[in-house]
């Protein structure tokens, strides 16, 4: 520091008045460029974080007497055994053609799907899991010679809910 401040006080007047006013306005832009401006983007996204979670708070109040209503009208346990629930859901949601075995297998099913539409299969898991409480135990899932279309070997166990 005593060479720096040497170097300074060795220098005309009117160089240290430019050193002195070239090291202020880069201390001012470090102090707005590097603090400033950073922060003022933190508080920004924070406010339009929290604007949106109080929109969507607000969009979930006034449709909470639609969201009970669609979970009121879930399918109730049939007393299907699980491979006739599999089978008919499959059917029913359009995999009928797709289908081409479904066997019991331990606690759960056993499924084979051969050129089945890809997102009809997604639908179908998802139903059984959210609506009839079976849940994946093992899938494998390949490409079938079209596009869209996959084979699936499937297990599927009830779901400990």
């Amino acid at each position: 520091m005593n060479r720096l401040m040497a170097w300074y006080l060795a220098l005309q007047p009117r160089e240290r008045r430019m050193v002195l006013i070239g090291g202020i306005v880069v201390g001012v832009l470090v102090v707005v460029g590097g603090i400033l401006m950073p922060l003022e983007s933190a508080v920004s996204n924070a406010v339009q974080a929290r604007d949106t979670r109080r929109a969507d708070l607000a969009w979930m109040n006034s449709n909470l007497p639609e969201v009970r209503a669609g979970s009121a009208s879930l399918a109730p346990d049939t007393g299907e055994a699980p491979v006739v629930l599999v089978d008919r859901i499959g059917r029913e949601v359009g995999l009928g053609t797709a289908l081409r075995g479904t066997q019991p297998s331990g606690t759960g099913v056993r499924v084979q799907l051969e050129a089945a539409p890809f997102d009809t299969l997604v639908t179908w898991l998802a139903t059984l899991e959210e609506r009839h409480g079976l849940a994946i135990e093992s899938i494998s899932v390949d490409r079938a010679a079209r596009p869209g279309l996959v084979n699936a070997n499937i297990t599927f166990a009830q779901a400990n809910k």
